[in-house]
């Protein structure tokens, strides 16, 4: 579902400010793998993710998403692809718009627009249905501007809109990072289950090691702008917190006390 070959990038080239941020990377994802991915600040967890959904343009390499090449596609027409929810939770959404508008701008994700009806009827039934599964209670609240949400329904709500019409990828950047501990525990949860239902193949940042252990059927760990290690199956189901910090020691050469401190 996902196919990156010697993907490169290289930041400010030529410049006292010259950074490589990924350094070939190859990557594939079956159909159904959720893949968390973890690493020290400046490992190239972002530009992994901004590279897949064309925020900027790969230096060498390709991705495929499906049977596409998207390597040359700019980042509107990957839209119809990909489904992101951000760190931020004021992106994703537009804030002055309500609920149930943001929602029938995701499902026409990908569309081309005409002058009709915003939402119809039928429309109207299928978002309460969606979001009554959030267990928040926003299915009572249609007409709220989304401004108004808390941080926590914001990400459960740009969660629903980023699989409202299910993507062949979807992709969680550190959503929860920005949330205190029970309301991303909540939204992680609330994530497994959506990823699960709808069999979306799925790639998680974060930089937290637990949740990268406890989500997904598969991990992988980025250091300076490579994958330095891949680990699923029942090597994961078993895999521990000091597991991952001696492994990390192992493959990127790091002395084991700071290993916490890079990847936290």
């Amino acid at each position: 579902m996902l196919e990156l070959k010697n993907v490169k990038k290289t930041f400010n080239i030529g410049t006292i400010n010259e950074k490589q941020a990924l350094c070939g990377v190859d990557l594939k994802l079956k159909e159904g793998d959720f893949v968390t991915v973890i690493g020290g600040n400046g490992a190239g967890k972002s530009t992994l993710l901004n590279a897949i959904a064309g925020v900027w343009p790969v230096d060498e390499g390709s991705i495929h998403i499906g049977d596409e090449n998207v390597t040359a596609m700019p980042e509107y027409k990957r839209a119809k692809l990909i489904g992101r929810v951000f760190q931020d939770p004021m992106m994703g959404t537009a804030a002055n718009m309500e609920i149930i508008e943001n929602l029938a701008l995701a499902n026409r994700r990908g569309n081309k627009r005409g002058l009709g009806w915003g939402v119809t009827k039928a429309e109207r039934e299928r978002y309460q249905k969606s979001l009554a599964k959030l267990g928040l209670g926003l299915e009572d609240r249609l007409s709220v501007k989304v401004g108004l949400l808390s941080g926590g329904q914001r990400q459960a709500l740009t969660l629903l809109m980023a699989t409202l019409k299910k993507p062949k990828l979807l992709l969680l950047d550190e959503h929860t990072a920005a949330l205190d501990p029970a309301t991303a525990a909540k939204v992680l949860e609330l994530s497994d289950k959506v990823v699960a239902e709808n069999n979306l193949t799925t790639l998680m940042i974060t930089h937290n090691m637990t949740d990268a252990i406890q989500h997904g059927n598969r991990l992988i760990m980025m250091n300076a702008g490579k994958i330095i290690l891949d680990i699923s199956g029942e090597e994961k189901k078993r895999l521990t917190k000091a597991d991952l910090l001696q492994k990390f020691a192992e493959v990127a050469g790091v002395q084991e006390e700071t290993d916490e401190v890079l990847l936290s």
